[in-house]
């Protein structure tokens, strides 16, 4: 079915450690009447970014941390350190989100009164008192939905999320996500993580990286009520792909760690309005809501009126120019992973991806750009190929990580879904070559 379509093993991986060069094969490793093929990467050498800090379990790790009590007095020689990341840091594996729903419950003391911040800054000899809160019921129920699995073992999940399927539960899209459908194939950790501010986000690309870092906002940002079990990143509900999924409580810290680390490694591709000057870059401009419009974000480099602004880079490359230059096929390596960044970015450009109305890659844009680059014998043909656009084209190819237990690094791909593929095939047809 995609036999028209094809990128070589360089543009699938630009990345240092996604080269040909640094594996050993490419060998189906799995085949069944549910998974189907699966092509898994088994890296021979470590990535050249920065290593995640082991997180090597001792002898009766614990797999639930519910009700863990412990007491001790602080050690802070020097600097702020907060109470949530402090907590953290002394029990081997629990999330960071779990302890900031154990704070907000009442269940952490500092010097015999209960503190509720969670950027309560920790004191030389605080005596804390702590109890890890019990995990809360789910909000999301079991749905029997078809899943498209890439990889799994007893610790991890990665799935090959459709277009137009939202990643979790929702003001809007209560049922029929891909939470739903993991819960009826397999059992999560439940995770209280949820910020008032991605609700209004639900299908953001990613889950703002501050989930497992500094939260800007503190405790109040917290909803306990919205829950997604598993759940260490997100994409579009656009946007089709490849995620993982931590099965277990300290999958999702160790995987949490290397998102905050930002050594997991993401290798997307889209189809955009023109084609970016220059073909290939680094795009560093910060991200925030947009004053204008609260369901979109915006890159805007020293504008103050965007609400929230923060750093994000993304590494772009023009894989093939198609249409006489009316669109491309442009390779994307996320750098951090704000709400929308690939979109915000590609907009910045002046590129935004084709099919993305929300911001600016609309049905008539993409037209004028197609009609204005290609004779008028194809114009019929253009109508016809616009007229099937109804998500942005963007698709996550590739992920690369470190297995939580095993410490090996995976690196697994899907090629995109029939209706990217499609349109690339009938932009192909009209015109296209490999970029410089």
């Amino acid at each position: 079915m995609f036999s028209h379509f094809s990128l070589s093993s360089s543009s699938f991986f630009p990345h240092k450690a996604f080269q040909a060069s640094s594996f050993l094969s490419l060998i189906p490793e799995r085949s069944s009447p549910r998974t189907g093929v699966v092509r898994i990467f088994r890296a021979c050498c470590a990535s050249d970014s920065q290593p995640v800090p082991d997180y090597e379990p001792p002898a009766g790790r614990r797999s639930n941390f519910s009700g863990l009590k412990f007491n001790e007095l602080a050690d802070v020689k020097s600097g702020k350190v907060r109470l949530d990341a402090w907590i953290t840091s002394r029990i081997d594996g629990v999330s960071r989100a779990r302890v900031e729903s154990s704070i907000k419950a009442g269940l952490v003391s500092v010097n015999g009164r209960v503190v509720s911040k969670v950027s309560y800054n920790v004191k030389d000899g605080d005596s804390i008192d702590c109890t890890i809160s019990e995990l809360q019921p789910l909000s999301a129920e079991p749905e029997d939905i078809p899943l498209d699995i890439v990889y799994e073992d007893d610790h991890v999940l990665v799935v090959n999320k459709a277009a137009h399927m939202v990643v979790h539960p929702a003001p809007g899209n209560p049922t029929g996500t891909l939470v739903n459908g993991i819960l009826h194939h397999c059992s999560l950790p439940t995770v209280v993580s949820v910020y008032k501010e991605e609700t209004e986000l639900y299908d953001g690309e990613e889950m703002l990286d501050d989930e497992f870092g500094e939260d800007p906002k503190g405790l109040s940002s917290l909803t306990a009520a919205s829950i997604r079990p598993g759940i260490v990143h997100r994409l579009d509900k656009g946007t089709s792909g490849l995620l993982v999924v931590a099965k277990n409580e300290h999958a999702h810290a160790h995987l949490s760690q290397q998102f905050k680390l930002h050594t997991i490694h993401r290798i997307y591709i889209s189809l955009t309005c023109g084609v970016p000057r220059p073909v290939a870059g680094r795009v560093d401009v910060p991200i925030g809501r947009d004053p204008n419009n609260r369901t979109r974000m915006i890159a805007a480099a020293g504008q103050s009126s965007v609400g929230h602004a923060r750093h994000a880079a993304s590494r772009y490359k023009v894989i093939e120019v198609l249409a006489g230059g009316a669109s491309a096929l442009v390779e994307w390596r996320l750098e951090t992973g704000r709400t929308h960044q690939i979109r915000a970015h590609a907009k910045y450009l002046g590129i935004p991806l084709l099919g993305d109305e929300l911001y600016g890659g609309t049905q008539n844009k993409a037209l004028s750009m197609l009609r204005s680059k290609t004779p008028p014998s194809c114009h019929p043909q253009l109508a016809q190929i616009v007229s099937k656009l109804e998500r942005p084209c963007l698709h996550a190819l590739a992920l690369g990580f470190k297995h939580p237990l095993t410490e090996e690094i995976l690196t697994l791909s899907r090629p995109p879904p029939e209706d990217f593929a499609k349109i690339l095939g009938a932009l192909r047809k009209i015109g296209f070559q490999k970029a410089a």
